[in-house]
């Protein structure tokens, strides 16, 4: 199952990518595991994360084709 994830702001200083494509996620904590392996300084970052446009705050099950969003806190203005 793949999945897209796109990252934002101050998380690309990160990633040096603005996009992975990962496979086997199979729910948002698998995923967020899988980016720590990869990206170690991400575990003491602070995010956000969208799937398909949709904030979320708890683990959800992730589907084919689901495009996930990484992006750092924002402040209106």
């Amino acid at each position: 199952m793949d999945v897209q994830v796109i990252f934002f702001g101050s998380i690309t200083d990160i990633t040096l990518v603005d996009s992975v494509l990962l496979n086997n996620c199979t729910d948002l904590d698998s995923m967020v595991n899988d980016l720590i392996e990869r990206y170690p300084p991400l575990a003491n970052k602070k995010y956000f994360i969208a799937v398909n446009q949709k904030m979320v705050h708890e683990n959800i099950k992730l589907k084919m084709g689901d495009t996930v969003a990484i992006m750092p806190p924002f402040s209106g203005g």
